[in-house]
């Protein structure tokens, strides 16, 4: 891999040229609380030390709304929106983030391959950024705290400036065209990198795995903890909404006025939606809210084997943005421990 480091004073430069590459999006603070991912103007708005933005990363390859195809009723054809995606640079994506992105390519590049997700993750330069956990962060026992893959610059923070790490042909490309900008690492460079990993690593609230989680969680259903936890939950879908591989969508057919013409449009869907379990007929599969509760404790810990990590990447967006103020990665520790008390 091929290291690198700009200054602070030339950071700002760089990120201004990236506009050249496309539309730059970037975290923003709006609030004391939140902090928002958009296309950047002034790029000395730009958040270096935020943890998480309201929408996950996804929302730019997997929009919120998105029109698949036209219909023409009267003629019974269709016809797909293969509109032109333009290039467009992410800044700031966190490790975890990005293993999140990740586990989305598995789905919609190889299990499921979707035209309308691949054209924009194609069309997209994804830029990561360190980070210092908070409380709610557990990617470390995700094994997600750092990604080797899948980015194609990525920024480590030095006391001057940024050790970056180039991750891809194309992250080579925007370097060798603004070379002036770089610097060689030295020694006191990679001391300082090394220095910042282990405070990063010392930071965390958690220490562990859990590798073994998803086992636990499948023997232990009947748990007290899931109707107490379940009664909590609002049933808001909040914790799908902002966790960055949900990936649940609902379809629908529009006609238009006229009954000539429709559109067919796909959108964000949660599990914790009564209705998303509900079939033809009236039958639902997760009839009750503790149902629902479960499922999603189940599916996030459920391992994607491609990347040897669960689905759940450890970001506590869930937990974060949840109105209930329910732990999610509390609760995983609790039914571990009633668990072990169990079975020792």
């Amino acid at each position: 891999m091929r290291y690198l480091k700009i200054e602070k004073d030339k950071t700002y430069e760089f990120l201004e040229k990236l506009k050249k590459y496309g539309k730059l999006y970037a975290p923003v603070k709006i609030s004391d609380k939140f902090y928002v991912r958009k296309e950047i103007e002034d790029v000395k708005e730009i958040a270096f030390d935020y943890q998480r933005t309201l929408l996950p990363l996804k929302k730019y390859f997997l929009p919120t709304t998105e029109k698949m195809f036209e219909i023409d009723i009267e003629k019974s054809e269709y016809r797909e929106n293969l509109e032109k995606i333009e290039p467009f640079v992410i800044f700031g994506a966190h490790a975890c983030e990005i293993v999140g992105l990740r586990i989305l390519d598995g789905v919609y590049l190889n299990i499921y391959p979707d035209i309308y997700y691949a054209r924009r993750r194609k069309a997209g330069i994804i830029i990561g950024l360190s980070c210092l956990p908070d409380e709610y962060c557990f990617c470390n026992l995700r094994r997600t705290d750092f990604v080797d893959i899948g980015f194609d610059l990525f920024f480590h923070e030095l006391p001057d400036g940024y050790l970056i790490r180039v991750g891809s042909q194309k992250g080579h490309e925007i370097v060798d065209e603004n070379l002036s900008l770089f610097k060689n690492v030295e020694q006191k460079d990679i001391d300082a990198f090394r220095e910042f990993e282990e405070r990063r690593q010392k930071s965390f609230k958690y220490q562990g795995s859990f590798d073994n989680i998803r086992y636990i969680l499948e023997l232990t259903s009947n748990d007290k903890l899931w109707d107490e936890e379940s009664n909590k939950c609002l049933g808001c879908g909040n914790c799908t909404m902002t966790c960055p591989t949900c990936r649940c969508y609902d379809v629908q057919d529009i006609p238009r006025i006229d009954l000539k013409s429709g559109e067919r449009i796909r959108f964000w869907d949660s599990c914790q939606f009564r209705s998303h379990g509900l079939v033809a007929g009236g039958h639902n599969f997760r009839e009750t809210k503790k149902d629902r509760f479960l499922n999603r404790y189940v599916c996030k810990n459920s391992y994607f084997y491609p990347l040897g990590t669960s689905y759940c990447v450890g970001c506590g967006n869930c937990t974060y943005f949840c109105p209930a103020n329910i732990d999610f990665q509390k609760n995983l520790d609790k039914i571990r421990s009633n668990y072990e008390v169990i079975h020792g």
